[in-house]
């Protein structure tokens, strides 16, 4: 994935060294690594180049108008100062293989003065270029900020799951877009949304930051997931336009074993057994995006599943699914899932992306997020431990009681 991010909790220490020899040495290597940076390289082999044929076919006037392309090159690759440096060299090469070949005086002073020129020029186009590439850094430390506010990192684990996220901007240049997802605990289990908001760019943005910044709150409040919703849609039918909607599913843990899974428009979730076996959770009542409640007049229906220790879920968006290759094939998620599912949810959306990324051709022209979580197992008994004379096996822990009897996978909670 295009600026694909991986959230988690890692945390990057910097080192610090006391010896102030190898302190020195360090900032000697930095600065003769800036300065080879800095360096234009390709101007330099280019007015060499140049300066080879001219010595090889001592052809005087017709070569020397050249040289200007070495300063002019060096503005797309280079600072100010390194647009300088080619160019004086450029002028005093011009100069010595003008008097070399014999070149009339007006008409070598007539190719100094072009390259005069064109160096003041690339110089300026250079100052401008890196004004622009400032202002783009720091643009996207805005973005990357932003970033954060909206699509808070998520931990490897929240509650009772292991989570891995994995995000993508449809623009190569962007970090946020119109796809959104947060997961929360709450004081009534573990919640969670993903959503794809109609449309690209900063309305889209927007809209998703007002969907979050609700169910963020609501998830607190709201015992009821379907509460929860209500919140969401009755916020946007404030602030949407007629034309604008949000696909989303809202999900909840609110006791072991129970999860509950409203589906409004959006694609269904997977749900991967303990055993492997990948499914789809489809909708049995299916509802409206939000926003759009208001023109059906039909409402989301709570749908109830068991999900069991070992069991993942997997919560997409269509930028996944709709993503084509060069022969304008769709991506088998559900299948792909299968084939690289592992124990660690990190591990198997890394694979998902690279299969993805090699599918459509590595770049994706649409948003996309994948949220998956594993219930861990329960081990069956506790681990024993060695002693003097043997082992020893500690007590295991209770187990929970079994939640949402009855109620199967598919079926609507009443």
């Amino acid at each position: 994935m295009s600026q694909a991010r991986e959230h988690g909790s890692e945390h990057w220490r910097k080192r610090t060294f006391k010896n102030r020899s190898i302190g020195s040495g360090s900032a000697g290597r930095k600065r003769a690594a800036h300065l080879a940076f800095g360096t234009p390289v390709l101007p330099l082999l280019i007015v060499g180049a140049i300066v080879l044929v001219d010595l090889a076919g001592g052809a005087g006037m017709v070569w020397l108008p050249l040289l200007a392309a070495g300063p002019a090159l060096a503005a797309t690759t280079s600072r100010p100062y390194g647009v300088f440096y080619v160019g004086l060299l450029a002028a005093a090469l011009s100069v010595m293989l003008g008097i070399r070949d014999g070149v009339p005086g007006d008409e070598l002073a007539a190719v100094v003065s072009g390259l005069a020129a064109v160096t003041l020029a690339s110089a300026l186009a250079s100052a401008l270029r890196w004004r622009r590439e400032r202002v783009l850094a720091a643009v996207r430390s805005v973005a990357e900020a932003a970033q954060h506010a909206l699509l808070a990192p998520i931990p490897s684990s929240v509650g009772p799951f292991q989570v891995a996220v994995r995000y993508s901007a449809a623009a190569a240049e962007a970090r946020i877009g119109g796809d959104l997802y947060a997961l929360v605990p709450t004081p009534y289990g573990v919640r969670m949304i993903i959503g794809d908001v109609r449309g690209k760019g900063l309305p889209a943005v927007g809209t998703a930051a007002l969907v979050l910044g609700v169910f963020r709150e609501a998830a607190y409040d709201e015992p009821d997931l379907l509460t929860v919703v209500a919140r969401i849609e009755r916020s946007l039918a404030r602030n949407l336009g007629y034309d604008d909607f949000v696909t989303a599913v809202v999900a909840g843990y609110p006791e072991p074993g129970r999860l509950e899974v409203v589906n409004c428009g959006h694609a269904p979730p997977l749900h991967v057994s303990a055993s492997g076996s990948v499914s789809s959770v489809d909708p049995v009542h299916p509802a409206p995006p939000l926003g759009l409640r208001a023109l059906t007049g039909e409402t989301p229906s709570l749908q109830v599943l068991p999900l069991a220790d070992g069991d993942q879920l997997l919560l997409y968006t269509d930028g996944v699914t709709e993503a084509r290759d060069h022969g304008r094939e769709f991506y088998g998620l559900a299948e792909g899932l299968a084939r690289h599912v592992s124990d660690e949810p990190a591990s198997t959306l890394a694979a998902l992306e690279a299969e993805l990324q090699t599918h459509v051709g590595g770049r994706l022209h649409d948003d996309a997020a994948l949220l998956l979580l594993r219930k861990p197992l329960a081990p069956d008994r506790a681990p024993e431990v060695a002693t003097g004379g043997g082992s020893v096996t500690l007590p295991s822990p209770p187990r929970p009681p079994a939640a949402g009897a009855g109620v199967g996978c598919g079926q609507t909670a009443e």
